[in-house]
């Protein structure tokens, strides 16, 4: 069984950085293409970004050039680097993992393994 737990939320004003960090136990971590998400208030849980086995990201339009995802496959950490922080980027942030992307790695189904969420709030 695989276990995600983030860290590195936290507040913070518009057009400042964090960085996330989520920290995986219990698999082998370099198997699973591994994502960020976020829920805001109301609002449905969203695709961020997401890294592949080999190091390949992808990541949504609305933090294109402004977030940056990347993976450890030695400290079996995965990162999300977030500059330019924008109030409507406040939400909880989510690590997910899967060993397969067949059904889309932007889709929250396509994951097996979730972290708690760390909160991030972005201030005006």
């Amino acid at each position: 069984q695989v276990q995600l737990v983030e860290s590195g939320g936290g507040l913070v004003q518009a057009g400042g950085s964090l960085r996330l960090s989520c920290a995986a136990s219990g698999g082998t971590f370099s198997s699973y293409f591994m994502s960020w998400f976020r829920q805001a208030p109301g609002k449905e849980r969203e695709f961020v970004a997401g890294v592949s086995w080999s190091g390949v990201t992808y990541s949504a339009d609305s933090v294109k050039g402004r977030f940056t995802i990347s993976r450890d496959n030695t400290k079996n950490t995965v990162y999300l680097l977030m500059n330019i922080l924008k109030p409507e980027d406040t939400a909880v942030y989510y690590c997910a993992g899967t060993r397969t992307v067949v059904l889309g790695y932007s889709n929250t189904y396509a994951y097996d393994y979730w972290g708690q969420g760390t909160q991030v709030t972005v201030s005006s």
